[in-house]
């Protein structure tokens, strides 16, 4: 197969719905040694209405069938403008960009079979088309990734995994790969690791849960805690947290994975109803949902990871490393293990997950499987995702 070197865009929109984020990657090489450069990245929001119109779909309020396929279309034509104006803001014409990997806005994700029509069924729903994104920048998209993966019996997600892998595999240090979106999850890297020996699992929110508070108490004026201002006025309340971390997620074994259908609508009341019963006011409850943000990673560790490897540096990517709470405290929980950003080995933590969508597109394009069936449970390789061909010239 032809491995000319290529540019290739990866557009990524987390759970908390908030905008697309855009990576320009240079990608050569066929694994092991694939070689990958982010050469810039940029984020451009959703318009506020359709920000909300996202977020009612994908906490299950109803929707019809119309509006689901206009909305998918709505999106795509969204990605498109967003994959243009980051042409733009990177001075490259779109002609010379090969590809793009777009992962769309996960509306509904059901990981595990739950009974539907008499039946056990396991889904997932990503909308933003890829074919309008392919007719209006000229470039061929390949989107859609989870499925195939779900196809084999895995969860679908999460999908990172293998971008992590071929980023921070390390000869001689065992390495965590944490990942602050909406929702958490960890890559774990144990030192020279082959890619059987990787595993991965969303540990529970991240910015989900804050970002929610945030914008509750403020009636919408704030969308989320710019540098902890909010959380580090309030007061710490143990016995709140203590019933926080009783949240059964926590105890699950990996593989498993969750969103918004878990930590959406449903728990901010669950976690409002605690706040009263603990006379907690505002930010003693924003306190209590960033602090267990950090110590559900830190459970996680303890519980699934650090009984059977050696880790030496914990890389920090995503919103939530912006949050020093979170942070302070991962570090001061793991005394022995470096905490880092992803910006120090190359990679900004606003772009990590825009690139690995860059690096599954990559893969798709060259038929090369690229799930990790260690990190969501398939029974075997999968070929990510649906190309959508630009239209000839």
């Amino acid at each position: 197969m032809n491995h000319k070197p290529m540019l290739v865009l990866g557009m990524m929109s987390g759970t908390s719905a908030d905008g697309i984020d855009i990576a320009l990657a240079h990608i050569s090489g066929a694994p092991p040694k694939v070689r990958a450069k982010l050469l810039g990245h940029t984020s451009v929001k959703f318009p506020p209405a359709l920000r909300m119109e996202v977020l009612r779909v994908a906490e299950q309020h109803a929707v019809t069938a119309g509006a689901l396929s206009q909305l998918n279309f709505r999106l795509g034509e969204v990605f498109a403008e967003a994959a243009l104006a980051a042409c733009r803001k990177f001075r490259i014409s779109p002609k010379r960009i090969s590809l793009i990997g777009s992962h769309g806005q996960t509306i509904f994700h059901q990981g595990k079979p739950a009974k539907f029509l008499k039946r056990q069924t396991a889904s997932t729903l990503q909308i933003g088309e890829p074919a309008i994104i392919a007719a209006r920048t000229g470039i061929t998209t390949v989107g859609d990734c989870r499925p195939a993966d779900m196809a084999l019996g895995g969860q679908g997600a999460p999908l990172v995994p293998y971008a992590d892998y071929l980023l921070y595999r390390h000869e001689k240090f065992g390495r965590v790969s944490l990942n602050l979106g909406g929702i958490a999850n960890i890559t774990v890297l144990p030192c020279a690791a082959r890619p059987q020996q990787v595993f991965a699992f969303d540990t529970g929110p991240a910015n989900m849960l804050i970002d929610a508070l945030v914008s509750h108490f403020t009636r919408g004026r704030q969308r989320f805690d710019k540098n902890a201002r909010l959380a580090q006025q309030g007061r710490s309340n143990l016995a709140l947290l203590d019933e926080l971390l009783r949240d059964p997620y926590l105890k699950l074994a990996p593989p498993k994975s969750t969103g918004r259908e878990y930590y959406g609508h449903a728990y901010l009341k669950k976690i409002l109803a605690l706040g009263r019963r603990h006379r907690a006011k505002h930010n003693d409850l924003i306190r209590a949902a960033t602090i267990f943000t950090a110590l559900s990673v830190v459970d996680a560790l303890n519980r699934f990871v650090l009984p059977k490897t050696t880790i030496h540096q914990l890389i920090v990517s995503g919103g939530g490393t912006h949050n020093p709470l979170i942070l302070a405290q991962l570090s001061a929980s793991f005394p022995g293990i470096e905490v880092l950003p992803s910006s120090r080995l190359g990679v900004p933590e606003d772009a990590k997950e825009a690139f690995a969508f860059a690096l599954l597109a990559y893969e798709t394009f060259h038929q090369r499987p690229s799930n990790l069936r260690s990190a969501t449970g398939a029974r075997g390789p999968a070929i990510l995702g649906k190309i959508s061909y630009a239209p000839p010239r």
